[in-house]
């Protein structure tokens, strides 16, 4: 798998991916971070079905490109906690080739809020989830 990342996604790269250019499109890799993102979302226990209550909101979202990648292939997406704040936390991203997982074709960060969908607020993340992020990802 990808060294350092307890949550990783293999995903196919379809067809339809691809660009003009003849390579994947640049939006794919953010839809390949929002599947890894969801998968860790479910190994920390963050309920995914729907937006009540108290749950995350995507605040932001970037990607390092570093080599293109083709039809056909699989690759690995990996997904982890990197910081935690009081009412945010920073997602690490990595994606790599299936078949090259210690080389990286994109990196990307995404910061996430706990949010209030009831109240429209930011609100601090719970304790309880704090320390299973902590736990998954070895923060301290």
């Amino acid at each position: 798998m990808i060294e350092g990342f307890h949550v990783v996604e293999r995903i196919p790269v379809l067809w339809g991916d691809m660009d003009a250019f003849g390579h994947v499109n640049n939006a794919r890799f953010i839809r390949w971070f929002e599947t890894a993102r969801i998968a860790h979302f479910q190994q920390v226990g963050i309920k995914t079905a729907e937006a009540v209550g108290v749950a995350p909101i995507l605040a932001h979202v970037s990607c390092d490109f570093i080599a293109p990648v083709d039809f056909p292939n699989d690759v690995l997406v990996g997904a982890r906690a990197s910081k935690i704040g009081t009412t945010s936390f920073h997602q690490e991203y990595v994606v790599a080739l299936a078949d090259a997982p210690e080389q990286p074709v994109a990196r990307g960060v995404g910061v996430i809020v706990m949010y209030d969908y009831n109240s429209g607020n930011k609100v601090p993340i719970p304790d309880d989830l704090r320390a299973r992020i902590s736990q998954l990802d070895s923060l301290p």
